[in-house]
């Protein structure tokens, strides 16, 4: 079944789109899950909660052309808000780590200027991942949004661990240069 049958599913409020939903993205989804939590059952709580939201939010929300990132997204700021609950005193190594790499290259999220230009931010990180070559592209997503760590990255890509550490420290480099070549103040 193709997402725009299973986002009409959704729209009339059938059932069956969750188990079309979970046939075609529940293993992707959890993947997803597990990278960020690193445990199996809370991976499969994530995957249920995002058909809970997709049930909630398709209306007013039509994804039928991205299905599957829409479906994402969610479960993948679940799987970070479980880990933000389970760490609550301690935040997990992992996302500290990850974003201090980021922090350097994004605009601070703090003022009110920023939140509003969030979409345009998202266009120019989408615009300066293109202009990447594959390999580029897929380890610096491997890492920033799958959270996969240097080795699984490294052994995916078929290359040593210091080469995906130059790789991203200068593809963040590069991406540090281009915002402040779009206008963002870093």
């Amino acid at each position: 079944m193709d997402d725009g049958q299973i986002v009409e599913l959704y729209l009339n409020r059938d059932e069956s789109a969750i188990t079309h939903t979970s046939e075609k993205y529940g293993r992707r989804l959890r993947s997803l899950a597990a990278g960020v939590v690193r445990d199996t059952q809370t991976a499969e709580e994530c995957e249920n909660d995002t058909y809970f939201e997709a049930w909630r939010s398709i209306p007013p929300h039509e994804p039928r052309d991205y299905l599957y990132a829409f479906l994402a997204r969610i479960v993948r700021h679940t799987a970070l808000n479980r880990c933000r609950e389970r760490d609550r005193l301690k935040r997990a190594a992992i996302v500290t780590q990850l974003s201090g790499e980021l922090e350097q290259c994004l605009p601070a999220p703090d003022d009110l200027e920023c939140r509003l230009d969030e979409m345009a931010l998202a266009e120019a990180i989408n615009g300066f991942l293109a202009t990447l070559s594959r390999e580029k592209r897929d380890m610096f997503l491997r890492r920033y949004w799958f959270l996969d760590d240097i080795a699984t990255v490294a052994a995916r890509f078929g290359c040593s661990q210091g080469r995906v550490k130059t790789t991203l420290f200068r593809v963040r480099a590069k991406l540090r240069d281009y915002l402040k070549q779009e206008g963002y103040t870093l």
